[in-house]
């Protein structure tokens, strides 16, 4: 499963570019006699359709008004907006400062978000972290971009979240790699306050957490961590970017993936008694 965000958006333009080639060859219309309806020349249909350059929405509605396809306006013009919010640069976005930098981590969209399925394999989901473990990795990034620090904001943005989290009506259902309570985010008093938390956390009827030993037998592994929000969106990150992921055959594909990495996990007492092994460590 990729996770390079240039990748996501080649693969969403691509299918794009097919669905539109289907459209054209069902109007039994060869590339140059849409070409020629359309008033472009011949090769940047063949682009469009290769996912080579990604059409216009002015491209979308001629194409199908000319292929008689009207009624696929809609869901094209669609998933020509997915293709261009498909990758979201974080330098560009954090040139305010790091506390705009959220993706599709937005308040609004948790709140609107039923069920939460999380999988994170080297740091502690963000709707769980304590202030410290969250400003000791926030203090990383806005180094490591070269963005101006606005930290204390940053973090009161990502606390300000946390609060979905005793709404009703929502579950958090969450595997999280053994290797995720390993890695440190400022010292050892930081890392014991998280792991802490984390247990208080696993406490909460909402939420529930899988832990995935270090060894141990399993049918997958994921190559990122990446949360599912409901069934409309697949969000995850890169060192530079972010991704969002709407198409339902590519979310479906996530949440076999979640499905997998459950079967690999503790939950209960034995979730509980790996956080604690780790947090004895730290004495």
């Amino acid at each position: 499963m990729s996770t390079s965000p240039s990748s996501a958006a080649r693969q969403a333009r691509e299918a794009l570019g097919a669905s539109l080639r289907e459209i054209r060859k069902e109007a039994g219309l060869t590339g140059r006699a849409l070409a020629a309806a359309t008033g472009q020349h011949y090769t940047r249909v063949s682009k469009i359709e290769n996912g080579v350059q990604p059409p216009t929405t002015h491209d979308i509605e001629r194409w199908c008004r000319t292929c008689g396809a009207e009624a696929q306006i809609p869901d094209l013009v669609a998933s020509l907006q997915a293709v261009e919010s498909a990758y979201r640069e974080f330098r560009r976005q954090g040139r305010p400062g790091l506390q705009r930098v959220l993706g599709a981590h937005t308040l609004g969209l948790y709140e609107q978000t039923t069920l939460f399925r999380i999988y994170e394999h080297n740091v502690i989901p963000g709707l769980f972290q304590t202030a410290d473990y969250c400003a000791a990795m926030l203090s990383f990034w806005i180094d490591f971009l070269q963005i101006p620090s606005d930290l204390d904001a940053a973090v009161a943005v990502r606390m300000e979240r946390q609060r979905v989290i005793y709404q009703r009506g929502r579950r958090f259902v969450v595997v999280l790699e053994e290797q995720a309570l390993r890695t440190w985010f400022g010292d050892a008093d930081v890392q014991a306050g998280q792991l802490d938390r984390l247990l208080a956390v696993m406490s909460l009827p909402s939420v529930s957490v899988g832990i995935i030993p270090l060894m141990i037998e399993r049918a997958g592994v994921a190559s990122t961590g990446f949360w599912i929000f409901d069934d409309g969106l697949v969000a995850l990150e890169t060192p530079t970017a972010s991704v969002e992921v709407t198409r339902p055959q590519e979310i479906e594909l996530y949440g076999r993936m979640f499905d997998h990495l459950q079967t690999a996990a503790v939950y209960g007492r034995q979730a509980r008694a790996v956080v604690s092994a780790v947090l004895r460590e730290l004495d």
